[in-house]
């Protein structure tokens, strides 16, 4: 839910501050997802065997908590900054998935683990051997 409630403030911060056509939200969102991740969107729905279905849907917890703290940093940067258009919002999409990005390299350092994971959560959620008891 909060997910959600993250995503839906960006878009209305982007739609405030000129980004008006659907494809500069798709390119302003795979740049985030990118910095965040180190990979493409479509490299990271390929590495889960996802075809039309929504990646997000498909994240892992910790992929998702990733791709929010990147929509959440690049809110809050277009905000400080005042970032008005597309190249301004663009420049706030990177910085914003350089956060979330960087986050995730030290926890993988610190961890041993990467994040980004050909697990699929809705296959993990189905199976219920895999979730541990709580």
């Amino acid at each position: 839910m909060r997910g959600i409630a993250i995503r839906a403030q960006l878009t209305n911060e982007w739609e405030k501050r000129g980004v008006k056509e659907q494809r500069e939200y798709a390119i302003l969102t795979a740049e985030i997802s990118e910095v965040t991740f180190g990979i493409k969107p479509s490299e990271h729905k390929k590495l889960k065997n996802l075809k039309n279905q929504n990646l997000r849907d498909h994240m892992t917890d910790l992929e998702l908590i990733f791709s929010m703290l990147g929509e959440a940093s690049t809110t809050e940067i277009a905000i400080q900054k005042d970032a008005q258009g597309f190249r301004d919002n663009m420049q706030a999409a990177r910085e914003g998935g350089d956060i979330a990005g960087n986050a995730r390299k030290e926890l993988e350092k610190k961890s041993g683990r990467k994040v980004v994971s050909k697990a699929n959560f809705l296959d993990i959620n189905s199976n219920k051997e895999l979730i541990p008891e709580q």
